[in-house]
């Protein structure tokens, strides 16, 4: 029989790696770590996402993971003012997190940064998804965020492997010791690098996720970039915009990934759980109808037998709805 792709064969996670309920995750990186992590809070999972936004290469990431550990505040003289824009940012934050408003600005940030240390303190794993090894350094320290600024601001480099692999065994070594780490390699394509320089940067990741992988056991790699580049390899598997994976290699991923790193009961309820986030959400056209207060019923059972999950928010609404 002709075969017309290489499909990619993922043994499971070590039982001490693997993802249940009971644990608590903190997911950072690329806009890939924000679309795994949002499937994870999606099923109910306890996961924190990106508080202080998207961070695409890993020296941001590791500034991040610092930032939360030391619990330091952001002080006003850190933000930057953009008269173009009449924005206050911070080139450490998302340009989310920006406002006209300086100490609206501040405080989000803040908010942010103690959003990371409590997920940081509960988190017993990470999820890390390196997605440039291209930084740019603004006066000697590497950004986040360029928030837009003109490029002769910056100097553009790629970070070495070593440079990599140094910087998060300092990590493992103090804020990250004792978790469980999964690490990825997004495979949204950086086109903005080139093609060539896109190929690169995804190599010297690749090598330091393999570097780390090797060198600690409570370290592990997830290979969402080659479950794209090699598996599914064809551009149908790709967004209109040729960068980001389309819905269906999202869905591909998701499912090897839960097959890979969730624990068995949590691959049984995790389907069930999201089906119920997705019933709350859902607005019915009658609300006061008999039909739709048996629905909640239903709902408000399937929820009595997960008692592991946190439903609070669903079983409320459902519970408003039967009264």
């Amino acid at each position: 029989m002709m075969k017309f792709r290489t499909e990619i064969t993922l043994p499971p996670f070590p039982p001490e790696a693997r993802i249940g309920y009971a644990n608590h995750l903190l997911a950072l990186g690329s806009c890939f770590a924000d679309t795994v992590g949002e499937r994870l809070r999606r099923a109910r999972f306890a996961c924190t996402v990106n508080p202080s936004g998207v961070l695409f290469n890993p020296a941001s990431m590791a500034r991040a993971i610092e930032a939360f550990a030391s619990q330091q505040a952001v002080t006003p003289e850190e933000l930057r003012f953009a008269p173009e824009t009449g924005l206050w940012f911070h080139f450490g934050f998302h340009g989310s997190f920006s406002s006209c408003d300086r100490n609206a600005a501040l405080e989000a940030m803040n908010r942010a940064l103690q959003r990371g240390t409590e997920a940081l303190h509960r988190a017993d794993r990470l999820l890390l998804t390196f997605g440039t090894a291209w930084v740019y350094e603004h006066a000697g320290e590497i950004v986040a965020n360029c928030h837009r600024r003109p490029a002769a601001e910056f100097v553009r480099r790629r970070l070495s492997v070593e440079e990599i692999v140094t910087t998060y065994e300092r990590l493992l070594q103090g804020p990250l010791s004792g978790r469980e780490i999964i690490l990825t390699v997004s495979p949204v394509r950086h086109l903005g690098d080139g093609l060539a320089g896109n190929c690169t940067s995804k190599a010297v990741l690749r090598l330091a996720a393999e570097e780390l992988s090797e060198r600690h056991t409570n370290v592990h790699y997830f290979p969402a970039y080659e479950i794209v580049t090699d598996d599914l390899r064809d551009y149908r598997f790709y967004a209109d915009d040729l960068i980001h994976p389309a819905p269906q290699a999202v869905e591909y991923i998701w499912e090897h990934f839960a097959e890979a790193v969730l624990d068995e009961r949590a691959r049984r309820l995790a389907p069930a759980a999201a089906r119920i986030v997705a019933a709350a959400a859902h607005r019915p056209l009658h609300p006061d109808s008999q039909t739709y207060r048996d629905f909640c019923l239903k709902q408000l059972a399937a929820i009595a037998t997960m008692p592991e999950i946190d439903f609070s928010k669903e079983a409320a609404y459902f519970a408003h709805h039967v009264r």
